[in-house]
């Protein structure tokens, strides 16, 4: 293992408990990762793909502490309690990550504040900043999620990813839920903030056609573990 790494997983397992005829009923486990490593370097798009059920979404909550798991997740080298900093998430559903009730400007500031990031005009250049970064403009601030297309919800999710500065984003099926033409421009805008922000990426997709576009290497996961690489 590369101890320069951003990211390192090394020897992780995990599994879900469910129970028959609930609360009394007979305790099931059900493996869905399986020992697995892999290291994500510093400005890498690290592509992972494979069938639905492979534990592509399991390993990525592993990644952000939202799921309990055996080995080590390290940062930077660091196993860390709180990742929420250092690694964001774009999930498949923009509409269902966003608040319908809030503007996007709420939106936006929500995690600095939250964060205590800024001055309320710092917080707001930075909103502007963000949003001109995926391709919206500062008046996208006023409108509502039922505003937007959903090419632009998910601009605005990169964008709210983004506004604390993570090492890592990781997108989980960020473009599944587009049509062809808006995916594309969305795998579009992740090379351009690679390319201008250095951004590292853990890019989850079974559409092999956009992992092999986008990304500098492809892992293929296979019943929760890592298979075959290639670049």
């Amino acid at each position: 293992m590369d101890n320069s790494a951003l990211l390192s997983v090394r020897d992780v397992s995990s599994a879900y408990i469910s129970r028959n005829f609930a609360l009394f009923g007979k305790k099931q486990i059900k493996p869905v990762l399986d020992h697995i490593n892999l290291e994500l370097q510093n400005g890498e798009i690290l592509g992972l793909t494979g069938k639905s059920g492979c534990g592509k979404t399991s390993l990525a909550k592993c990644i952000l502490g939202i799921i309990e798991y055996e080995g080590k997740i390290l940062i930077d080298g660091k196993e860390l309690k709180n990742k929420s900093l250092q690694v964001q998430m774009v999930f498949q559903e923009p509409g269902a990550s966003l608040n319908p009730v809030k503007k996007i400007g709420w939106l936006m500031e929500e995690p600095l504040i939250i964060h205590k990031t800024g001055t309320p005009v710092e917080r707001e250049r930075k909103i502007d900043e963000m949003l001109e970064r995926v391709g919206l403009d500062p008046s996208y601030k006023t409108r509502r999620v039922h505003e937007l297309s959903g090419g632009q919800k998910q601009r605005v999710c990169i964008a709210r990813s983004l506004i604390l500065s993570p090492r890592l984003l990781i997108a989980d099926e960020a473009i599944s839920s587009l049509d062809v033409s808006t995916g594309a421009q969305i795998l579009n805008l992740f090379r351009e903030l690679h390319a201008n922000l250095g951004l590292s990426v853990l890019f989850i997709s079974h559409n092999k056609d956009a992992v092999e576009y986008l990304c500098d290497r492809v892992l293929v996961m296979e019943n929760g573990r890592v298979g075959e690489v290639f670049k």
